[in-house]
């Protein structure tokens, strides 16, 4: 076969298979337009994150929390909109793959697309819990509600953050199950990781105790644990001792509360614990047990029984732990 033949061959041949090398070539440019935008979001995603370490001269993510709030929020925003954006183009790109694929099928592009308009509307009562969930999902993520990384408390799940998508906000709780919430049936977002939090305790001390003289301890073992080199920076007001709680035969309730940056009131809630115990301890003042009691008058046969609060024998009563 010389060059002319070949050459003949050739463009015949594509001139049979045109169709199935346009198909392969709408595939080809679908795929690595995806790859392309795909680089991009995330080399920009990383650039911004990257900024953000370096401007507060910290190498994890996680040692923003000393850092002002601003910087961790954006870094878990870049990153939450960068997983929208993706999730945004590949349906984007794949919608149009598909419509360039049916025209070079010889399907009629504008009969399908008035069909799917047709269509659309006839099932957009069906599908309104998909749109409500794709609105909803990019208005939390705008208006900045929630981010990767967030400890939240939907209603309906609480937990960490693992994903935002356009649908669907991944939650991995405390005992590690992953929860997939639709974004439409989020009706509320309790961020307890954003601008900043507050440890709040309630201690029981003996009844007869002199409070003042408490109140002080409590104070300066606050005081000496936020002024304390790990705790110095987490730490954004001095601690406040709000005073009696409440009252009861065997104790009275002192409430303390701490302002502490976001994300840190569970680990500040148990060092501070530690530290009031070591400072009660060398006082000798001990926590008194609470002892609670309902009595029941529904029966005229059982008057007079009582039982304990949550639901043990009517001979027991409950030891309460203090609140925190």
């Amino acid at each position: 076969m010389d060059l002319g033949e070949f050459w003949s061959w050739l463009v015949e041949a594509v001139a049979t298979y045109s169709t199935f090398f346009r198909i392969l070539g709408v595939i080809a440019a679908g795929l690595i337009g995806r790859i392309i935008i795909r680089s991009v979001i995330k080399r920009v995603v990383n650039q911004v994150v990257t900024g953000v370490k370096k401007a507060h001269n910290v190498d994890d993510t996680s040692e923003l929390t000393a850092s002002p709030v601003e910087a961790l929020r954006a870094v878990q925003r870049t990153r939450t909109l960068g997983s929208v954006f993706n999730n945004t183009a590949t349906w984007v790109i794949a919608s149009v793959v598909v419509i360039l694929v049916l025209s070079e099928l010889g399907f009629s592009v504008t009969a399908l697309v008035a069909s799917a308009g047709i269509i659309g509307a006839a099932l957009g009562f069906g599908a309104q819990s998909i749109v409500k969930d794709l609105l909803n999902g990019l208005f939390m993520v705008f208006e900045d509600q929630l981010g990767v990384g967030d400890v939240v408390d939907l209603g309906v799940a609480s937990g960490v953050v693992e994903r935002v998508g356009i649908r669907v906000t991944e939650i991995r709780d405390v005992s590690g199950t992953l929860w997939y919430v639709r974004n439409g049936e989020i009706l509320r977002v309790g961020n307890q990781t954003q601008d900043w939090s507050r440890v709040i305790m309630d201690l029981p001390v003996p009844y007869r105790s002199n409070i003042d003289d408490i109140q002080d301890l409590l104070l300066e073992t606050a005081k000496t644990f936020a002024h304390s080199p790990q705790w110095r920076r987490k730490v954004i007001e001095e601690p406040e001792v709000w005073g009696i709680q409440s009252l009861s035969a065997e104790a009275i309730t002192l409430r303390l509360v701490v302002k502490v940056r976001a994300g840190e009131q569970w680990d500040a809630e148990r060092a501070l614990y530690r530290a009031l115990k070591d400072a009660l301890d060398t006082r000798g003042i001990d926590i008194p047990a609470l002892n609670r009691m309902i009595v029941e008058n529904t029966d005229s046969h059982r008057q007079g029984q009582a039982r304990v609060a949550d639901g043990a024998q009517s001979t027991t009563t409950e030891s309460k732990k203090p609140k925190r």
